[in-house]
């Protein structure tokens, strides 16, 4: 709630003794005046609010965090510099791959936020970066998709040889996870099956500020169904904005800034470029401009 509402009734005490005093134009200039203060107050205190929520998605790679009690077994170990981070897994992912089952990874103390802003979907966006009109235009048939917050790792395990692994050796911030769909799919009325994965992520600390987050470049891979065989879709100095589906071509193309400057973050006057793979048989992305 806007603090600015929970001094309502000393509002309405002050609204009453000028009442009292029958002086109308008091009263009607103070309405005026406190109105306006109340809007710049819960804009000033929503403002707030997403600048914290935007600080708590990150990585500090040189600080110390003591780590609380727990299972080492629940704790992801990052670089040389980077200490091992409290978290928790929140539960398993079915792909349309019997044997594999993924489990995604979050910041242990945004697990509560985590639950609620990460979802599954075989839907439309690319990730939470998107616009509404880009939201429509990323739906892949026989692919579901997981959108991150604070989602540092995906672990993935093989029901017949009983093995577990993490997609990624060190922690990062995953916004968008794509996976074979739990439920048969079809592309122009023929069944379509997917065996891999592909990640879009922020697992760097590209610009060297100290943290991983939305200011460094995001990175996009393809692994193979056990989760072991990474491939980078696209040039490191890239960092990708978002996607577009090619239902006719079963193609996805990846729209990426490149890093020109080498500075290691987006700079809006770098040029975009726009590259692109089939889903049939994922290899390293093609440049189409």
């Amino acid at each position: 709630m806007c603090p600015a509402i929970l001094n309502y009734q000393i509002i309405q005490s002050v609204f009453l003794i000028i009442d009292k005093t029958k002086n109308h134009h008091m009263l009607h200039r103070l309405t005026s005046i406190l109105a306006t203060g109340l809007i710049v107050i819960c804009l000033l205190t929503a403002c707030n609010q997403r600048k914290a929520e935007s600080k708590e998605e990150q990585i500090r790679v040189d600080a110390t965090e003591t780590p609380d009690d727990r299972d080492t077994a629940n704790s992801i170990q990052g670089n040389v510099s980077l200490t091992q981070l409290s978290t928790i897994p929140s539960y398993v992912v079915l792909t349309g791959l019997p044997a594999h089952r993924l489990v995604p990874v979050y910041k242990n103390k945004a697990a509560s936020k985590a639950a609620r802003d990460s979802y599954s979907s075989s839907g439309y966006s690319y990730d939470n970066d998107a616009t509404e009109s880009e939201r429509w235009e990323h739906f892949m048939p026989g692919v579901d998709i997981l959108y991150g917050y604070n989602l540092l790792n995906i672990a993935h395990y093989n029901l017949q040889t009983e093995k577990l692994n993490t997609l990624f050796t060190k922690p990062g911030l995953i916004k968008t996870l794509y996976y074979p769909s739990l439920n048969q799919d079809s592309l122009n009325l023929k069944p379509i099956n997917r065996n891999y994965y592909l990640v879009s992520v922020y697992d760097e600390d590209t610009n060297g500020d100290t943290l991983i987050n939305r200011k460094d470049l995001r990175r996009f891979y393809h692994f193979d169904s056990t989760g072991v065989v990474k491939t980078q879709m696209i040039p490191a100095d890239y960092s990708v904005m978002r996607s577009q589906y090619d239902s006719q071509n079963d193609i996805m193309y990846l729209f990426a800034r490149q890093d020109a400057d080498k500075n290691g973050k987006v700079d809006t006057k770098e040029p975009t470029h726009i590259f692109w793979f089939s889903l049939k048989t994922p290899q390293q992305a093609k440049r189409l401009y």
